[in-house]
């Protein structure tokens, strides 16, 4: 056993020069990405070809694509918990494979049921995947510089969603053969887990800690406030990206459009992370997400209410301002409120509160837009973007200020 304060960091990065870019960093970050392409490239086909090949209704679409989230979110708080306890090299390289073996499924089965079980089961792999991931990265960053690099890492998640979703529309609609659109994140998934292999991260003694299992050790319980606000604009988010492309062909009439949408507004996402990363650096953690949140509702305000093509495309590009200055920082203030030992419950903390609102509006989405419209769900999304910015404004913040620890 390790004697250690809360400020205690067994994985602190010993580098005299404080290099951000080191060999580790850059090889954790190719490999969210490459994680974060495969799920991208299947989000917006998967609804598509269940309702054109398998003939599903939007509540069952619903079904199968909340079937994913629900057990990502599951999982995400035993991540947590795992990557503290045990060496974060070898839960990353088990859950990463066990993500390249459920890619496969998609390549082999064709029918909505065989596709559900896939899709719940990859829930699973990715939720641990993705805090395994993440943390491994935070873990080779000098730590004068982790909120600097969070916001880069969050880079390849962006550029993920700019390339992912263009490239699988692409195929989708110019391919015949499902399968190989399908082994398009198949082969995507096992070049990252190839990337995470190559990572040398030094053996380091595992913090052990006596004090009885509880909810804290799964959830920072300080950041409970900060988690129910980051809901309402996980809902919009997780919402906007899985069915805009079955949005557009049905409602709007508009199929390549959608890749388009998809590239703007990681363009917005980028170039936010690049500008928005030296306010994070000078401490500006809560007025990033305040602007961030600002963006998002204004551009979903734009989305839901001007249908020109113009509007269209800026409604994406200030989404991804919104969602990229916002997020970075949202992370930050998780981690910011935990002592270094439990990083990875803080981690997982946000990223289960983000899985909370995606899994709810990917869930409620299908079955709203089956009675109504999805115009109808999108203006829901707006309506909790408002009430999560203003609970912010008003409380979270302000929480935040007082709690943090750093």
């Amino acid at each position: 056993m390790i004697a250690k304060t809360d400020d205690f960091d067994p994985y602190a990065v010993d580098d005299g020069n404080h290099r951000l870019w080191n060999r580790n960093y850059i090889l954790v970050m190719i490999a969210n990405f490459l994680l974060f392409f495969s799920l991208y490239n299947l989000m917006p086909v998967l609804p598509i070809y269940l309702a054109d090949e398998c003939h599903a209704g939007k509540d069952v679409i619903g079904e199968v694509m909340s079937g994913f989230i629900i057990t990502a979110l599951m999982i995400r708080p035993f991540s947590g918990y795992i990557v503290d306890s045990f060496p974060r090299k070898k839960v990353l390289l088990i859950c990463y494979g066990a993500f390249v073996v459920m890619n496969i499924g998609y390549v082999v089965f064709s029918t909505v049921l065989a596709i559900a079980i896939v899709r719940v089961l990859q829930g699973f792999a990715f939720g641990s995947t993705s805090v395994s991931n993440s943390t491994v990265a935070i873990d080779v960053l000098p730590s004068i510089r982790r909120s600097e690099g969070i916001g880069y890492y969050g880079i390849s998640n962006n550029l993920a969603m700019a390339i992912g979703p263009s490239v699988a529309l692409a195929l989708y609609h110019n391919v015949p053969n499902i399968q190989i659109v399908f082994s398009v994140p198949l082969i995507s998934a096992l070049l990252g887990f190839l990337c995470v292999t190559a990572v040398k991260n030094k053996p380091r003694a595992i913090v052990k800690d006596a004090a009885p299992l509880s909810f804290d050790r799964f959830f920072l319980t300080c950041a409970i406030p900060e988690g129910l606000t980051l809901i309402t604009f996980a809902f919009a988010s997780a919402t906007l990206t899985t069915y805009l492309a079955i949005y557009g062909k049905q409602e709007l009439g508009i199929y390549s459009e959608s890749g388009i949408y998809f590239l703007v507004m990681s363009v917005g996402l980028i170039l936010s992370r690049v500008v928005t990363n030296k306010w994070v650096r000078k401490g500006y953690i809560v007025r990033n997400v305040k602007a961030g949140m600002l963006l998002v509702t204004a551009g979903f305000l734009i989305f839901n209410e001007l249908h020109d093509d113009f509007s269209f495309y800026l409604s994406a590009f200030i989404i991804g301002l919104g969602y990229g200055t916002m997020c970075p920082s949202y992370q930050s203030m998780f981690i910011n409120m935990a002592p270094n030992s439990r990083r990875g419950t803080a981690n997982s903390s946000y990223l289960t509160s983000w899985d909370v609102g995606a899994g709810l509006g990917i869930c409620s989405a299908g079955y709203i837009a089956e009675h109504t419209s999805y115009h109808t769900v999108y203006r829901i999304c707006f309506g909790l973007c408002i009430i999560g910015g203003i609970i912010y404004y008003l409380y979270t913040s302000r929480h935040f200020t007082r709690l943090k620890i750093r």
